[in-house]
């Protein structure tokens, strides 16, 4: 279910396509009715019963500024506003839910964090946390970003000299490059990139693995140099566009989700020009290349201080997971391993109440020993 249409919903301006899909997912389950109900009683509060402010303010804290251009992101936002006055979502895909009595799990595993391993030219490793605050040459780090100035007397600089930003488990970071390009990068994330551009030729990037989002200055400021991102199996030119990528090494598939503008991606297995709401899918194993329409609120929630998955599988579900919370996840079971889940969650809630909530469901236990999550 597209969050989108429950907002529409909301504001009764569904299309009668839309309407069928949503009677049909609130005719799944009890648990679906029980959620939109409350959705629904959040939504039409009176203002003085929701401090909407407070809301708004987390919110906004999490979207750093962002302007919100496009349909894809307003109805994000808009779902984003009414969850945080609503209640966890996470339910079971076609399934008959059951009653469990909740299960009160304490234990040491936390959400992830605002740090990172910066990794200079001359390779000095400095670590970076929410505290961290110094500046070298034309860095400044401050919290929880780094960023790069170009100084007038260096425009002309021929030497590309490249520092690393490396992402650990648990882990999230932000760095603005000396081109004013803004990039996201996700738990367990590296990424390869220039002190400094040279004016006018090609601005190169490497995401050496992991997950990246990149908020690109266009071409047209900087002479007309592309901005090109370059990953183990693929290469993606841009003019000035905002995307999605992620390359996990233990993932057999590279994920480039367009958000706004246009981007070619290029492979040894064919080039594609993508649209917004486009995603491309390079599996190695398979030597493809596919492009699909998806919803990009899902691909890039994770930006936005979300967990969103639409019909994922446990077992991509607890990957995904365990890099935010740096736990080691085992299945007792390999079966469930392939239970559907769809679910919104907080990336600052704890691990335990997602797990409690899956457990709701009925269709599996677990125990949690120090930072390992025992999936019976």
């Amino acid at each position: 279910m597209e969050f989108k249409i429950l907002i529409k919903k909301l504001n009764d301006t569904l299309s009668k396509k839309e309407e069928a899909i949503f009677d049909s997912w609130l005719n799944e389950s009890d648990l679906h009715r029980v959620y939109f109900a409350r959705m629904k009683n959040n939504y039409s509060k009176d203002i003085e019963d929701i401090d909407v402010e407070k809301a708004w303010k987390k919110l906004s804290t999490k979207l750093s500024d962002r302007n919100i251009k496009n349909s894809y992101w307003k109805y994000a936002v808009a779902a984003a506003i009414v969850l945080l006055i609503s209640i966890p979502f996470l339910t079971r895909q076609l399934s008959s839910e059951k009653s469990l009595e909740h299960q009160i799990v304490t234990s040491n595993i936390q959400p992830g964090s605002n740090k990172a391993i910066l990794t200079l030219e001359d390779g000095t490793q400095m670590p970076l946390e929410q505290d961290s605050k110094f500046s070298k040459g034309n860095m400044v780090v401050k919290g929880e970003k780094v960023s790069y100035n170009t100084p007038v007397k260096d425009a002309n600089v021929a030497e590309i000299r490249y520092n690393y930003l490396t992402i650990p488990r648990g882990g999230q970071y932000f760095v603005e490059l000396s081109d004013g390009t803004q990039v996201w990068l996700n738990s367990e994330s590296k990424i390869k990139y220039p002190v400094r551009f040279i004016e006018g030729k090609p601005r190169n990037i490497e995401l050496v693995y992991g997950e990246a989002y990149f908020d690109v200055s266009p071409s047209s400021k900087h002479k007309g140099a592309t901005f090109n991102v370059l990953t183990k199996s693929q290469e993606i030119t841009v003019l000035g566009t905002e995307f999605n990528v992620k390359a996990y090494e233990d993932e057999n598939t590279i994920f480039s989700t367009l958000v706004e503008g246009k981007v070619a991606v290029t492979s040894e297995f064919g080039e594609k020009l993508l649209n917004p709401g486009q995603q491309c899918a390079i599996n190695i194993e398979n030597n493809s290349l596919t492009v699909k329409n998806v919803d990009v609120a899902y691909e890039t929630s994770w930006r936005n201080g979300y967990f969103m998955f639409d019909k994922e599988s446990l077992g991509h579900m607890m990957k995904t997971l365990s890099r935010w919370y740096d736990v080691e996840v085992l299945f007792e079971n390999e079966n469930n391993r392939d239970i559907v889940f769809s679910g919104i969650l907080n990336r600052s809630d704890n691990i335990e109440e997602l797990l409690n909530n899956i457990k709701k469901t009925g269709e599996m236990d677990f125990k949690i020993d120090d930072k390992k999550i025992i999936i019976k």
